[in-house]
């Protein structure tokens, strides 16, 4: 049976508790917001079938590596700045729709929390739309995903590299009808943490929460913003004000899996990686607009033939793997370890204000501040 000795060993995929034929394995949240299995021993029938189905204990492999790169563009405005980059999820996700599909991804449920949703239907499919910069909760969505592809239904899944490999080790098959698309993931932060910022934002407000969005582009897309709807007002902040995205981006609230990332590679098990094109100004200037442009890799036959039936959705251009790759690095390579990280969740776990603790542990002393401009001076020089 699996068992979790140290939390940095779990990507938190659900793999474990959709294989589980007596369904004696429940998925506990931590004092952190973060979800590991926990086995009931007298139901448990030492199958082992939760290790085999790990993408961690046992990678999957892949057997046809395509390793194309390409920027990209969905030729529709108003679903370009919709979306959190260039717009290519919605291109995939109308086809196979359309095609009386099914498509998987990470939406809000009533609350706004992050979970994985079955989509049927072309005008749903804005729930699934742009990041969400928290865990999302698999559930039994595995399961949902093997009976639509025996069904013969074709599928469509995004979520996390982990999350992509745990459904790939939890069918233990290959499905012609399958696509899977991943992302370039920094690393998901902790959904208790997200959970106390919303709490605060209303009770700061005094009003319900309508809509979120992660990725707003009012200001650009290089500047994004995170964008809250209430019932009367507009909150709306970019990257380097919001608090929420100051401790994510300051990776003081990430998965512990995160910091040792063991998804973060090139050749990924994935059909289809997408990803924000980061330095799109330095390598194809003309695609550059600020509104968004799309990293699109292809890792199989199977997202190649997607791919080229529906180039003329798009402006493409191919490019360089590596050298987009050195705009990108979070697909090779993990974030640093925050040692601030710890003393944060004890402080958050004693009571204290959350965003008073964002404060504090995002507070840039004055000599990081200088080490930070001379190295973003040496960067310009070298380009």
């Amino acid at each position: 049976m699996i068992e979790v000795r140290n939390k940095k060993d779990c990507c938190g995929c659900y793999a474990c508790y959709n294989i589980c034929p007596k369904e004696c394995i429940t998925m506990k949240i931590d004092n952190e917001g973060f979800w590991y299995p926990n086995i009931d021993k007298n139901e448990c029938i030492n199958c082992n079938l939760c290790e085999k189905v790990c993408p961690i204990i046992n990678p999957v492999k892949r057997v046809d590596s395509k390793k194309i790169a390409y920027a990209s563009m969905n030729k529709d405005e108003q679903v370009r700045m919709k979306s959190s980059s260039g717009g290519i999820f919605s291109i995939l996700a109308e086809y196979i729709i359309k095609n009386n599909g099914v498509v998987y991804g990470a939406g809000f449920d009533e609350d706004f929390n992050i979970k994985h949703k079955r989509i049927l239907y072309s005008t749903d499919l804005d729930l699934l739309r742009g990041s969400k910069y928290v865990q999302s909760s698999i559930g039994d969505i595995y399961k949902q995903v093997k009976n639509d592809l025996e069904n013969n239904n074709p599928v469509l899944f995004t979520g996390t590299p982990c999350q992509v490999e745990g459904l790939r080790s939890y069918l233990r098959k290959e499905y012609v009808n399958l696509i899977t698309m991943d992302f370039i993931c920094h690393g998901v932060p902790s959904p208790l943490v997200w959970e106390k910022y919303l709490k605060k934002m209303k009770k700061s407000k005094q009003e319900n929460i309508k809509n979120i969005y992660f990725r707003n582009k009012d200001i650009g897309w290089k500047l994004f913003s995170l964008k809250i709807i209430f019932d009367k007002r507009i909150y709306s902040n970019d990257l380097n004000n919001d608090l929420f995205m100051k401790g994510f981006l300051q990776d003081v609230y990430l998965r512990p899996s995160c910091y040792n990332c063991k998804f973060k590679k090139i050749n990924r098990i994935s059909d289809i990686t997408v990803a924000d094109f980061w330095g799109i100004e330095n390598i194809l200037p003309k695609m550059d607009d600020d509104k968004g442009t799309s990293l699109i890799v292809i890792h199989s036959e199977k997202g190649k033939q997607l791919f080229d039936k529906l180039s003329e959705t798009m402006i493409i251009n191919e490019v360089d793997l590596n050298e987009a790759i050195k705009y990108n690095s979070s697909m090779i390579r993990s974030v640093k370890y925050n040692e601030k990280r710890n003393s944060f969740f004890a402080e958050l776990n004693s009571g204290k204000e959350l965003t008073d603790l964002i404060r504090i542990y995002t507070k840039i002393s004055f000599e990081k501040r200088v080490k930070n401009k001379i190295k973003s001076i040496i960067k310009r020089l070298i380009r």
